[in-house]
């Protein structure tokens, strides 16, 4: 599912909500996205929700921010190419 296909529902928001409390000082906790926090209330739907849960999130935390290029998407773009290339011979 991609933040395109819905907003989530009641209790998935909830759910959401209550990990990183549940999981406080007990285990490590990783969430990664490619959807700026400022965007989540696209998936959300609730800016009080987001703000809740950011701020349980990042409690002492470490945020690490990558930049560049994906690699998931570098390597579906030379994958796409190369069907696309093979495509092409096997129709003449």
């Amino acid at each position: 599912m991609t933040h395109r296909d819905k907003v989530l529902s009641g209790d998935e928001r909830k759910a959401i909500a209550a990990t990183p409390r549940n999981r406080a000082f007990q285990q490590f906790l990783f969430v990664t996205t490619n959807l700026p926090f400022e965007r989540w209330t696209e998936v959300l739907g609730n800016e009080g929700l987001v703000a809740v849960t950011l701020d349980r999130l990042t409690h002492r935390c470490h945020l690490l921010e990558a930049t560049g290029e994906s690699y998931r998407l570098k390597e579906a773009r030379r994958r796409r190419q190369a069907s696309e290339k093979g495509g092409a011979r096997e129709e003449r």
